[in-house]
């Protein structure tokens, strides 16, 4: 368990992921509601607070030093989203 600024308590989740032999540690929050709609011309990611923590801890990780290119993380609404959620793969690529 860690605590914000406001000392309300915040339970997470943990899950190593390997990817290419990395082990890749993202956490969630219990209260984090995500959900992803595509509206044709735009994909629409929204999110309560806990939900944004979330999302930034997850691009954290994948920008950290030593991880690979092509290491990814694969959201869907059985995984980390609301139910009806399109699938979102946050993916670390230095290649153009």
């Amino acid at each position: 368990m860690t605590s914000r600024d406001d000392s309300a308590p915040i339970e997470t989740t943990h899950v190593t992921a390997t990817d290419e032999g990395t082990g890749l540690r993202f956490s969630w929050d219990a209260d984090a509601r995500i959900a992803v709609r595509n509206l044709g011309s735009e994909v629409v990611i929204e999110a309560n607070a806990a939900g944004l923590r979330t999302l930034a801890g997850h691009l954290l990780v994948l920008a950290g030093d030593g991880v690979p290119d092509g290491a990814h993380l694969h959201l869907e609404d059985s995984n980390g989203l609301e139910e009806g959620s399109f699938g979102l793969v946050l993916e670390r690529g230095e290649e153009e």
